[in-house]
């Protein structure tokens, strides 16, 4: 990171006032290259860290979160079940700002407008870091699995697609 100082997104503040350490990466990012494995490669870091959050509809629950490894896909039948749910679609894009208080390429599992039932994938269990979205373009956040876990109460599940 250069010697410019960076201004605290919400989700920093929170883990900040949380009193839960973190690292901050900065990357640069274009509109039409916003997923999360152009941020692994833009910040040095392999896929299997960055995790990336997605935001699903249940038929019972209403919005979840989904948080998995960027190089993956999301497994909506095992986020049904994870969930509870007989049913889960992608939430539409145009529903993610309204839902989330984040936009497209800054969407963090921390710090969102309501706290939403929220799932990430069980790899995370064997990392000593994982990397967020701070909840801006540009930002992400690294911090000890676990301590994101307890602060967004989330459920270690199951929730992504074999590989082939």
């Amino acid at each position: 990171m250069s010697g410019k100082r960076i201004k605290k997104t919400n989700a920093m503040r929170l883990l900040t006032q949380a009193k839960i350490d973190y690292e901050v990466f900065t990357y640069r990012w274009k509109e039409d290259d916003l997923d999360a494995r152009h941020v692994g490669a833009e910040i040095n870091r392999p896929d299997d860290v960055i995790y990336k959050t997605l935001l699903a509809q249940g038929d019972k629950t209403g919005p979840l979160v989904a948080i998995i490894p960027s190089h993956l896909s999301i497994d909506l039948k095992k986020l049904a079940h994870a969930s509870g749910n007989k049913k889960v679609d992608m939430l539409p894009l145009k529903d993610l700002e309204k839902t989330t208080g984040y936009i497209r390429g800054g969407c963090s599992p921390i710090g969102m407008k309501h706290q939403l039932p929220s799932y990430i994938d069980q790899r995370v269990n064997e990392l000593d870091q994982v990397i967020v979205s701070a909840g801006q373009r540009g930002l992400q956040v690294g911090l000890v699995p676990q301590d994101l876990i307890d602060f967004i109460h989330a459920d270690v599940a199951d929730i992504t697609m074999a590989h082939l």
